[in-house]
């Protein structure tokens, strides 16, 4: 196959594949840092309430711009959190909750826990 003739197929992707981090290799302070933003902690709170690659980026309803969202989806890929895939024009998310937790035990417990959660504990 020449140059000449690979050259549509190449062209028909259209984005880069996401790189995702190892979550063995992520530092605690990059989970950390991660972990707390408000947009990305909602991120994460939708993702573990969905099934692996229900949920397209474009379904999160957060207050950003959407190369703002792209970034937060990078951050949360960086820390080993998010794992992404293309199925056509869309990009699908899963939460890499068994690996994460193995790397950091109880954090996502932590983030994920409710407003109301907290109180009770709280009034306990």
């Amino acid at each position: 196959m020449t140059a000449q003739s690979r050259q549509p197929t190449e062209a028909a992707s259209h984005r880069t594949p996401p790189v995702h981090a190892d979550p063995g290799d992520v530092p605690l302070e990059t989970a950390l840092i991660a972990l707390a933003d408000p947009v990305r902690q909602t991120l994460v709170r939708e993702l573990a309430e969905a099934g692996d690659w229900e949920r397209a980026c474009g379904s999160f309803d957060v207050p950003v711009t959407k190369a703002t969202l792209s970034r937060h989806f990078a951050v949360l890929r960086e820390a080993g959190l998010l794992e992404q895939r293309d199925a056509g024009a869309k990009r699908l998310n899963r939460l890499r909750r068994p690996e994460f937790d193995e790397r950091f035990p109880g954090l996502l417990d932590l983030v994920l826990r409710t407003k109301s959660d907290e109180h009770r504990a709280a009034a306990d």
